[in-house]
């Protein structure tokens, strides 16, 4: 019987675990525009999280499959399709930090924090710093 109940606990406890990481598949939200940009998904490599670019949104005027001209490192000329713009994020006991994240859109690179929302496994915050001057943006989980 306490084999039982034990496996049960660990069970929810993983369960727990699980959902409270950001590895998955999130739609990106323009912080100025509301709109759904992309899909990003998420994974966890090493201890370290990298995400990659799996689905784009693009309006009939964009360019339906565009490259990071702008971008300066081994991305420059690369489709935005399957760009790895999240690299390199640590889990610290409260948020994921220490790496980076490009905006493909201009080619910047800046570094990075994200954090799921306290109470909402569904909702995960991102944020870019240049300096002091940061913007965050909120991304939903997706199936």
């Amino acid at each position: 019987m306490r084999q039982v109940i034990f496996s049960i606990v660990l069970l929810f406890s993983t369960t727990a675990i699980i959902a409270q990481s950001a590895v998955g598949k999130w739609k990106t939200i323009d912080d100025k525009t509301g709109r759904v940009k992309s899909v990003v998904e998420i994974t966890e490599r090493n201890g370290l999280l990298y995400g990659k670019v799996i689905q784009l949104f693009r309006l009939p005027e964009e360019d339906q499959n565009p490259k990071c001209w702008e971008c300066e490192d081994d991305r420059k000329g690369k489709l935005v399709m399957g760009m790895e713009i999240l690299r390199d994020m640590k889990w610290d006991g409260s948020m994921y930090k220490g790496g980076t994240i490009c905006d493909p859109k201009n080619g910047s690179i800046y570094s990075c924090e994200m954090w799921l929302k306290p109470g909402d496994s569904n909702t995960l915050e991102v944020r870019g710093y240049w300096g002091w001057v940061f913007r965050t943006q909120t991304w939903t989980r997706t199936k």
